[in-house]
């Protein structure tokens, strides 16, 4: 579900193939269409302008406008850069600069760059670090991604000011599940950018991060909220899964549906 603030307007996307405009105000479906081939996955709305995000098992991400006077949704864009089925999408938006992520599941978080004076979306690149699937990707500020993976680790990645360029900064290694949702906001102290970070995995539990970029030498340190500290970038990436699990994973079928 995304939620457009300014219009009222809610969206749903269904394993049907089909996404919902619904008007909270009284409940109204205002339009239902067929989006994609296979399941509808993630819907993302940009709160600037209104364009609607969707993404799909069937490896593609689309963009949609609304037409106000038949309350109907046009497409204006697809986004396709391989085949693996699209788990989730995020925007980043700032005056000068938006990026639209997508996470896969072949482990890749591909990325598009939008072009200043149309709605055209370029493809810019792709992050590449998580093992298995790509389930959950948020963004913070104008330069933050923090991606959730089957493998379950939370990357974080920093985009370089007025570049297509990310380097991963940080590996946090907690959860003995794929991370299936991830939420994140900002803090602010004196010499300290920080940022707090929610997670939920599929090893049923639930957990806060703490994120520090000290500014000064731009080292990057983690702490989970009940005290303990660990420089992030000494993480090792070596998830405890259980052998039944990674069994089911190499022989191709889900292990936790």
């Amino acid at each position: 579900m995304a939620y457009y603030h300014s219009e009222g307007l809610l969206y749903t996307g269904s394993h049907d193939r089909t996404v919902k405009t619904w008007r909270i105000s009284d409940g109204k479906c205002l339009d239902s269409f067929l989006a994609h081939e296979d399941h509808v996955n993630s819907v993302l709305v940009n709160q600037d302008d209104g364009c609607v995000f969707t993404c799909s098992s069937d490896g593609s991400v689309k963009i949609w406008r609304r037409v106000y006077t038949e309350n109907s949704h046009t497409l204006t864009m697809t986004l396709k850069f391989q085949p693996s089925p699209v788990n989730t999408l995020a925007l980043s938006s700032s005056f000068n600069h938006c990026f639209l992520y997508s996470g896969t599941s072949d482990g890749m978080i591909n990325f598009w760059e939008k072009e200043r004076l149309c709605y055209r979306f370029n493809h810019g690149g792709f992050l590449q670090g998580h093992r298995f699937a790509v389930l959950c990707v948020v963004t913070v500020g104008n330069n933050m991604v923090f991606s959730g993976s089957e493998d379950t680790t939370i990357r974080v990645w920093r985009r370089e000011e007025g570049s297509c360029y990310h380097e991963c900064l940080a590996v946090l290694d907690g959860h003995r599940g794929p991370v299936r949702c991830l939420a994140a906001c900002l803090e602010m102290e004196k010499v300290v950018v920080g940022f707090l970070v929610y997670s939920g995995s599929l090893d049923q539990t639930f957990k806060v991060w703490r994120i520090k970029v000290f500014c000064e030498d731009e080292n990057i340190v983690g702490e989970k909220c009940e005290g303990r500290v660990k420089k992030v970038r000494e993480y090792d990436m070596s998830p405890v899964l259980s052998p039944s699990w990674v069994e089911k994973k190499l022989q191709g079928s889900s292990p936790f549906q």
